[in-house]
């Protein structure tokens, strides 16, 4: 008996390179996706025509505008353009408010006659509102000192200790009345307003407490967290998040004060720190890139419509005690285009956060299923944009309403109509400025999505015609009966002699 020739086994798969072993199943190209450049030439050349002439203009304005030494400035002593020193309160005692108003002073404690300074040789009335005013000028800030309704009560009275500055050591009482906000206890740290053209016994006044320790803890807090979880992306993040802080303080705010078109400013400087910190976070790729122009695009959009809409509104950015201040002492300052240069400061960061999140998510997707069209792409990532849309438009509003509240609550307690709130400045500029903020943030998904769309579907190499129809490897086959004509000639047919 003929014995059957035994059936061939299918020859082993060849190993996998390395950076092939992580794939997904079935992706059988020759090339690893990631953080790289895309493969197509053409496409890097585009890419770069478009962001190196970009970053040379961002280079160029820094220089251009970046401002010189700041002069020589005389202090108005208003609101935070005063001179400040640190104190420290040594003790706390209680005495009649009728007692201590009896003097009739008025500020930042109440003013009023009490226990004899020491270093002041005369009657220690506590320290008057020169130089403290604005909303916080000082522990008692509010007024009504000698009214009857106080004067009948208990209040505190604070020694306070000046700890910095040629009056180091100099003591002077701080009263404390029954309705401040702010309570003092001793060995706090506080800030003192100091007014050299006023009384002796008035120079000083509590305006601030000092903060440091609890302020400092928790950026350490922070810091740890996200190194803790980020790792060296964390690190990178908050190496970014400094240098962000830098721009901000020696480039911006300064060129502003300086006279510079705050939206010229804040166009240069929200580009530098767009760069900067995409750059440095994610890396020099295609991804990061993808992410800028994304990025870019809303910031235009939002620069156009911000501008159109604070014009067509009327809105003039001076609004409340600061802007007015800022006004009064920098005249030269446009406040409508300040107003404009914070809504896109405002929404960049919510931005780089879109941005980022759906360039990956198309990358991801491209790795998952190497196969998929470059529609059935577009439509999974704008899927995932939706998502993504609805939370970040709730929290930006949220946000904007959360810093508002206090403004909102002094409309409800006047009864004042819907219609009225809204379209009153105050109201309307926080409306504004949230909507045109949210709409480039709406519309950076599509965008976004459709430049990743566009730049990982030409990340293809191409494949020679072995490897399947269409680019799709072929199917595996399956091991099993062989005829003896598959083992002669492979398919069953006769080779040619």
């Amino acid at each position: 008996m003929t014995t059957p020739p035994p059936t061939p086994q299918a020859p082993p798969p060849p190993p996998s390179p390395p950076e092939d072993r992580d794939r997904a199943p079935g992706h059988e190209h020759s090339h690893h996706h990631g953080q790289a450049t895309p493969g197509s030439r053409r496409l890097r050349t585009v890419i770069a025509a478009v962001l190196v002439p970009f970053a040379a203009a961002v280079v160029a304005g820094l220089v251009l505008l970046w401002p010189g030494a700041p002069g020589a400035h005389e202090r108005s002593g208003v609101g935070f353009d005063r001179q400040t020193v640190s104190g420290k309160v040594t003790g706390i005692e209680h005495v009649g408010c009728n007692d201590a108003a009896g003097g009739g002073g008025a500020g930042a404690g109440g003013g009023g006659n009490g226990p004899q300074d020491p270093s002041a040789g005369g009657t220690g009335s506590s320290a008057s509102g020169a130089g403290a005013s604005g909303p916080d000028a000082g522990a008692g800030a509010e007024s009504g000192a000698g009214s009857g309704e106080h004067a009948a009560g208990v209040c505190e009275q604070a020694t306070v200790e000046v700890t910095e500055g040629k009056d180091k050591g100099h003591r002077y009482p701080e009263l404390i009345r029954p309705d401040a906000s702010r309570r003092l206890h001793a060995g706090q740290q506080v800030v003192l307003a100091y007014a050299p053209d006023a009384p002796r016994a008035l120079q000083y006044s509590v305006t601030d407490v000092g903060r440091t320790p609890p302020m400092v803890l928790l950026a350490a807090v922070f810091a740890l967290v996200v190194v803790a979880v980020g790792r060296l992306r964390g690190l990178m993040a908050l190496v970014a998040l400094a240098v962000s802080f830098l721009v901000l303080t020696f480039f911006i705010l300064p060129a502003i004060l300086e006279g510079s078109n705050p939206l010229v400013v804040a166009v240069v400087g929200a580009s530098a720190i767009m760069l900067i910190a995409l750059y440095l976070c994610h890396g020099l790729s295609a991804r990061t890139s993808v992410a800028v122009l994304g990025t870019l695009t809303s910031l235009l959009l939002i620069g156009v419509l911000g501008s159109l809409f604070i014009g067509w509104a009327a809105l003039t950015g001076n609004t409340d005690d600061n802007t007015g201040l800022i006004h009064g002492l920098y005249p030269h300052i446009d406040m409508s285009g300040l107003l404009l240069a914070g809504v896109l400061i405002g929404s960049l960061g919510v931005l780089d956060d879109v941005t980022v999140t759906q360039t990956s998510a198309v990358w991801e997707l491209h790795q998952a299923d190497p196969g998929m069209t470059r529609r059935a792409l577009y439509r999974a990532g704008l899927r995932i944009g939706r998502d993504h849309i609805a939370s970040v438009v709730n929290t930006l509003v949220l946000a904007y309403a959360g810093a508002a509240l206090p403004l909102l609550l002094l409309f409800s307690l006047a009864r004042s109509g819907v219609g009225a709130v809204a379209t009153s400045e105050l109201v309307g500029e926080e409306i504004v400025r949230t909507l045109v903020g949210s709409i480039g943030l709406v519309a950076s998904v599509p965008v976004t999505t459709a430049l990743a769309t566009l730049v990982v579907s030409a990340d293809r190499v191409p494949h020679p015609p072995s490897s399947g129809v269409g680019g799709v490897p072929p199917r595996p086959e399956v091991p099993g009966p062989v005829s003896p004509g598959r083992l002669l000639g492979g398919g069953g047919r006769r080779r040619k002699r």
